[in-house]
């Protein structure tokens, strides 16, 4: 799947119907009208933040937040690990190199 695509300008050629509440949905319609949106429209926001975070764009309950925590944990670890191999493979700088290329050398 496509995980750079924008709800907001994808084709819309599918349909989608679900059971609610009437009174929840009311509700939910009157929360989302207070922002200027309508109920497709919130839900394209939920569609859109669900891809861009890959699950749910919140936490469900309590029990979530271990498996939230050990993703950002492995997803920083790959990223501390690209940067290590980077490194290693294009040659470490020292911190004189460093800061002439940021320009940051004693004047």
């Amino acid at each position: 799947m496509d995980r750079n695509i924008n709800v907001v300008t994808a084709p819309k050629t599918a349909t989608f119907q679900m059971r609610i509440n009437p009174e929840v949905k009311k509700t939910v319609e009157d929360i989302y009208a207070r922002q200027g949106l309508s109920m497709t429209d919130a839900f394209n926001i939920f569609l859109q933040q669900s891809i861009n975070a890959d699950g749910l764009p919140f936490l469900a309950s309590p029990e979530n937040a271990a498996y939230m925590k050990a993703k950002a944990w492995k997803q920083f670890a790959a990223e501390v690990q690209t940067g290590f191999d980077s490194a290693e493979s294009g040659g470490w700088l020292t911190m004189d190199q460093v800061e002439a290329m940021l320009g940051l050398g004693d004047e």
